[in-house]
């Protein structure tokens, strides 16, 4: 019993210490917001209603699986300049949304892909592409 009351003890004193935990901690360079640990139900509507309030929001928008239709639970936000985007960023992070804490980090450039490979691509002289699959895919 003793130790249950020092671990209510604890967590009310440190829970007057606790801040986010992260922080949207480097200088934006760009007015993109990424968004993460959105819940499934988030659709572009309810994050455009969330991250309206802190400026002019030109797009927000939630990524889905092309296959599913449903949200991948991370998404994207762009404001008219990079001092809204702080604003958003210090404002929603660490909040909740639907029910989800999400959590706002600058975006980044998106990195390029690497070509593929142009053997695989060519069809064979029956019409067939082959797949070189090498071992076992069980």
């Amino acid at each position: 019993m003793a130790f249950f009351s020092g671990v209510q003890r604890f967590l009310r004193q440190s829970s007057h210490n606790l801040t986010s935990v992260r922080l949207c901690s480097t200088t934006l360079t760009t007015p993109k917001l990424f968004i993460s640990g959105l819940s499934r139900q988030t659709t572009d509507r309810k994050l455009n209603e969330a991250f309206a309030p802190f400026g002019q929001l030109i797009e927000a928008k939630v990524i889905t699986d092309r296959a599913s239709g449903r949200s991948k639970g991370f998404g994207f936000v762009s404001y008219a300049s990079i001092e809204e985007a702080e604003k958003a960023g210090k404002g929603m992070n660490a909040k909740f949304l639907d029910g989800w804490v999400i959590f706002v980090d600058p975006a980044k450039p998106r990195e390029p892909r690497p070509p593929m490979q142009s053997e695989s691509q060519q069809p064979s002289e029956t019409g067939f592409t082959v797949n070189k699959t090498v071992g076992w895919c069980g």
